[in-house]
């Protein structure tokens, strides 16, 4: 487990990593989005 990847063990920093880091900034981007659209 390398903090963000924990969709594979055996190369977890590689595609889990990356991917998994990508997909979080994304969402946190839409969460972040909906906040100033509702205030």
């Amino acid at each position: 487990m390398y903090g963000y990847g924990g969709y594979g063990h055996g190369c977890g920093y590689g595609y889990g990593g990356g991917f998994a880091l990508i997909v979080v900034l994304f969402i946190l981007l839409i969460i972040v989005g909906a906040a100033c659209f509702k205030w």
